[in-house]
């Protein structure tokens, strides 16, 4: 009987877009570009050994011909198998997950592996501690810092680690060493404030989430200076959380007042709470009461009534996180950083003119 020749580690799985039976190899790639298969195995291990002209052929070749080198045939046969982990406290809040997803799709088209560590919310995070979670020493790292756990691991990483974080918007006069990511939903809070104050309402209550660390959220902060510019009354932020719970409960107390006619929450979780709170009170939204979310979730569009949200771009800010690291892992061929998109209001049925008081 013959014996079946051994799997080249340099060869792919078929993919979408090639015939099953005829999915292209690394000898088209060769021919095509006009070296062996041994430059152009040495082109996608990212070995040094190569001239920048031949690099660039092989690699137009690789993309004219649609090849996708089997990452995990390259690792059996001891070729190097780029890695990032990526460190976070929760993969189920929204702007968390949706950013780990954008790291996850980036990496994936980088031909990187993806490993999750998750943060317990009270260990101190030390050094030591972020450097056990790690596969190898050195082992890149993204680090999802929009909580305290987060922010603890992001100031605590070995400085011999490469790293890029998604992080809240800095204050100013914020410096790192290291590449960060955020949105500006200082800027964003601030414009949904005023759209309020251009319905009519006197002033906005806010419902805040919790802040990366003990200093006043960049949500809070814009919502605040929105309401000191229009010269309007600056009411104590109420402490919601996360969950659509903690929301309830801190609406029911908060929208007993008449005088409360808007509402702006710190997330679309807090959002549902306060709508189903009124609708206990018998407060009409949008009719007696505003009420404004944060982040717009998919189910924003199906609330009744529908949510009015600021959205936030938190998949196009993960892509952008990990290609900053991407950048600094290899900074002449790793493509430059995408931008992702600004904060946008999107004005549903939750929100309109203020009630009309009789004196």
């Amino acid at each position: 009987m013959q014996e079946a020749s051994p799997a080249r580690h340099d060869e792919e799985l078929p993919h979408e877009g090639t015939d099953r039976h005829r999915s292209v190899s690394i000898l088209d790639v060769a021919r095509a570009s006009g070296v062996s298969h041994q430059t152009v195995s040495r082109v996608i291990n990212g070995s040094p050994r190569v001239k920048k002209e031949t690099r660039e052929r092989v690699l137009q070749a690789v993309e004219d011909l649609g090849y996708k080198p089997n990452r995990l045939a390259r690792a059996l046969a001891g070729g190097t198998v780029r890695s990032v982990t990526v460190l976070t406290s929760d993969t189920t809040l929204y702007g968390a997950s949706l950013a780990l997803r954008g790291i996850e799709e980036a990496a994936r088209g980088a031909e990187f592996a993806v490993a999750v560590s998750v943060l317990d919310e009270n260990a101190p995070l030390t050094p030591d501690d972020i450097a056990g979670r790690l596969a190898r020493p050195g082992e890149p790292v993204l680090v999802i810092a929009f909580n305290a756990p987060g922010e603890r691991a992001w100031r605590a990483l070995p400085v011999d680690c490469p790293a890029a974080a998604v992080v809240e918007l800095p204050q100013e006069g914020h410096t790192s060493t290291r590449p960060e990511a955020w949105l500006d939903d200082r800027a964003a809070a601030a414009q949904a404030t005023r759209y309020l104050l251009g319905l009519g309402h006197r002033t906005v209550h806010y419902m805040a989430i919790p802040s990366s660390t003990a200093r006043v959220s960049q949500r809070a902060a814009g919502w605040r200076q929105a309401l000191v510019d229009a010269d309007r009354p600056v009411p104590e932020p109420v402490g919601g959380g996360w969950s659509p719970r903690s929301g309830y409960l801190a609406a029911r107390s908060l929208i007993a007042d008449p005088q409360v006619t808007a509402v702006l929450c710190g997330n679309d979780d807090l959002a549902l709470g306060v709508l189903r709170a009124a609708r206990e009170a018998g407060r009409d939204v949008p009719g007696d009461l505003s009420v404004v979310g944060f982040d717009d979730a998919p189910y924003a569009a199906f609330t009744h009534p529908l949510l009015t949200t600021v959205r936030l771009d938190f998949e196009g800010l993960g892509r952008g996180a990990f290609a900053m690291l991407h950048r600094l892992l290899d900074p002449e061929n790793a493509p430059t950083p995408p931008l992702w998109a600004e904060p946008e209001l999107i004005v549903r049925e939750s929100s309109g003119p203020a009630p009309h008081r009789s004196a």
